[in-house]
């Protein structure tokens, strides 16, 4: 692979990683919160379906950058060569994309059609739910950190 097209398929999945996971340090340290210190259950709970909606849409995009920048680079440098904390990543990286689907794909719209409902209760469970599954990814995130770091 020419140094060009490492250093493309580099800043993409960097990229992509920096706005999945610091979007969700952001949503979980720093929105939550504020939501919590300043608003009600039921308008705070149409703010998460809407904020969601676009997260999730962008997060999505970014997975698949991650996940196809990452396996590129691996096979490319050869699965035998690559130093295991290579391999560490990707199955982090596949054990967070699956917790993404179950956010994604199960959790979201169920909380949106709590919400649509005014099914408070419900739709406070369902984002509890949610939030312990970020709080999941955020710790594999910092997994996979460690395993890029005694990849070098």
């Amino acid at each position: 692979m020419s140094p060009v097209i490492h250093q493309i398929l580099l800043f993409t999945h960097l990229t992509s990683v920096i706005v999945w996971v610091g979007g969700m340090f952001f949503a979980y340290f720093c929105l939550r919160p504020a939501a919590v210190a300043i608003l009600k259950p039921p308008e705070r709970l149409p703010l998460w379906v809407a904020t969601f909606r676009l997260f999730l849409a962008y997060s999505a995009v970014a997975i698949v950058l991650i996940l196809a920048s990452g396996v590129i680079m691996l096979t490319s440098f050869g699965l035998s060569q690559a130093p295991a904390g290579w391999h560490a990543m990707l199955a982090l990286g596949l054990v967070m994309a699956a917790v993404f689907s179950i956010v994604y794909f199960v959790l979201y719209p169920r909380l949106v059609a709590h919400c649509a409902a005014s099914s408070w209760p419900a739709a406070a469970n369902v984002l509890n739910n949610i939030r312990r599954l970020v709080a999941l990814n955020l710790l594999l995130a910092l997994c996979t950190i460690v395993a890029a770091m005694s990849a070098r």
